[in-house]
């Protein structure tokens, strides 16, 4: 990934989120089709090491 159009894509990001606040209906027909393996993938995995890094962090 581009590094220097990160922000770019922080800012889509943000302005999808808002906009499917305001439209919900409309905002998950946006994320079914964004929505690729590899972005399913990433958002599992990042969800698997946030939860076992919380259970780790409970445990002391």
């Amino acid at each position: 990934m581009n590094m220097s159009r990160m922000s770019d894509v922080i800012v889509g990001a943000a302005g999808n989120v808002a906009g499917a606040v305001a439209d919900p209906r409309e905002g998950l027909t946006r994320l079914r089709a964004a929505a690729t393996g590899r972005t399913a993938t990433i958002v599992a995995a990042g969800l698997i090491i946030g939860y076992l890094a919380a259970r780790l962090g409970r445990r002391r």
